[in-house]
């Protein structure tokens, strides 16, 4: 007989991310950021390959970034509403970790599992933040597409990638619930 954890599973129901726009400082310093990090890294990794590294984003980092971005969508052709609304997300934000897909080269782990790990991290990592009382928000946006920017500015190899950014700050104000999807309609239930 399985042993449940109510107040695990109310979380797990409950959760909601925070619009990064809404998060302000106080951010996590670091003895406060090393649980949440840890947290990530328990995620599911076939072979462990650790497919994945952090890079934290403290304010410096993320103003400079902003302007990192701003030179990224001149260069790409994006307008200057696009350019503003990727940018503000830099501008604004008290703390960002950036969790970076590794590609590791594995006879038995196809790249597609790693990729999924990477994205597990994300979700975790998201989900401890939240679970600790801070606002967060995961993100990418077109600029953490961008080899130039990716490389360029954050230091990754060609072998690469940003799986995502994770924001993570103080909650400014609660955001409203959304739809949430109708599980009965996107559910097969298979018996034989």
């Amino acid at each position: 007989m399985p042993t449940p954890n109510p107040a695990a599973m109310e979380f797990l129901l409950s959760r909601r991310s925070r619009p990064a726009k809404t998060l302000t400082g106080p951010a996590p310093d670091d003895a406060a950021l090393m649980p949440l990090l840890t947290a990530a890294a328990r995620t599911p990794d076939h072979g462990k390959l650790e497919p994945w590294r952090f890079i934290v984003l403290r304010e410096g980092a993320l103003r400079r970034l902003a302007g990192e971005v701003a030179a990224c969508g001149e260069r790409l052709g994006k307008s200057a509403e696009d350019i503003a609304k990727a940018r503000d997300a830099y501008d604004r934000s008290p703390l960002a970790v950036v969790v970076v897909e590794v590609q590791v080269d594995s006879p038995k782990i196809p790249p597609l599992e790693q990729t999924y790990s990477a994205g597990a991290a994300c979700l975790a990592l998201l989900n401890a933040a939240l679970a600790s009382g801070w606002g967060a928000n995961w993100l990418s946006g077109w600029a953490s597409h961008d080899r130039g920017f990716a490389e360029g500015a954050l230091g990754l190899a060609p072998h690469e990638k940003i799986a995502g950014l994770i924001h993570i700050g103080t909650e400014g104000s609660a955001p409203p619930e959304r739809p949430r999807p109708d599980i009965a309609a996107i559910t097969t239930w298979v018996s034989e």
